[in-house]
């Protein structure tokens, strides 16, 4: 008897490892694979030409309003005091043309966006408007405090629950529903609005990435923004911009950054 114990406990010591093998190799081969770049894990194409449509706040962003003109804006006494001292020529003077084409603002300008993969974990975003360049990074390094830019450090990530941000009478994408979450640091001082409407360079900028196609076809690109700055604004700045598909380059326009204009 204890001889056929010992045989028993022998088997099953052999056997409890091949069956465990076995289920390991079975669970290999049906859990799905686990996306290795941001480019695999995209649950929506953001690639291509858009451009940007005036439906909201047109006013103050295809045209430059006089100095203190603000409404719309949750900015603080401290903000207004900069605000009311714009000046576009003093700005071109001292090399800083370029402040109303910061991230927090870029994207409300009349302006083209081209976006397209630079590496599998960089989503690259063109502007014709400044010619400024944005660059949405998949477990990017954070620069040092001290390297700032107008369009800062953007980390990305996908985000495939929730709330989805869609326009109205707008269907859902063909594709898996998604959006792409942006959040921008490390930027330079610059303007919510060409008007010199300021946000600091402590500015956090958080934006989401939302593909949707009209009743009627046409595709479209809405970015909705929330700057929080608690040096110029008394509350979140939040925006949503609305970009539709154009089905090449053959209007791309590149323009150098402008103080005094729109674009």
């Amino acid at each position: 008897m204890p001889f056929i114990w010992i045989a028993f406990v022998v088997a099953a010591l052999l056997i409890a490892p091949a069956r465990l093998l076995a289920q390991e190799q079975a669970q290999a081969t049906t859990a799905p694979e686990v996306p290795r770049t941001l480019r695999e894990a995209a649950p929506i194409d953001l690639t291509g030409y858009w451009v940007a449509q005036g439906s909201e706040d047109w006013r103050y962003r295809w045209l430059v309003p006089e100095a203190g003109d603000n409404p719309g804006v949750p900015v603080s006494a401290k903000g207004r005091q900069v605000a009311d001292l714009w000046d576009p020529a003093a700005d071109e003077a001292a090399g800083l043309a370029c402040k109303g084409y910061g991230a927090a603002g870029l994207m409300r300008l009349p302006t083209r966006l081209h976006i397209t993969w630079q590496d599998d974990n960089t989503l690259r975003v063109d502007t014709d408007a400044g010619r400024q360049t944005r660059s949405f990074g998949f477990g990017k390094p954070v620069p040092p405090v001290s390297e700032r830019s107008w369009q800062g450090h953007s980390a990305a990530v996908w985000q495939t629950s929730g709330p989805l941000m869609v326009p109205k009478g707008a269907r859902r994408p063909e594709r898996t529903a998604g959006q792409l979450k942006v959040v921008t640091t490390h930027l330079r001082d610059g303007y919510l609005r060409k008007n010199g409407v300021p946000y600091s360079a402590n500015a956090l900028l958080t934006e989401y990435f939302t593909r949707a196609v009209s009743p009627t076809g046409d595709e479209w690109l809405v970015v909705t923004s929330i700057v929080n700055d608690p040096a110029y604004l008394n509350e979140p700045f939040i925006t949503s911009s609305h970009f539709k598909r154009e089905p090449d380059r053959s209007k791309w326009s590149p323009t150098e950054c402008n103080a005094r204009e729109a674009r």
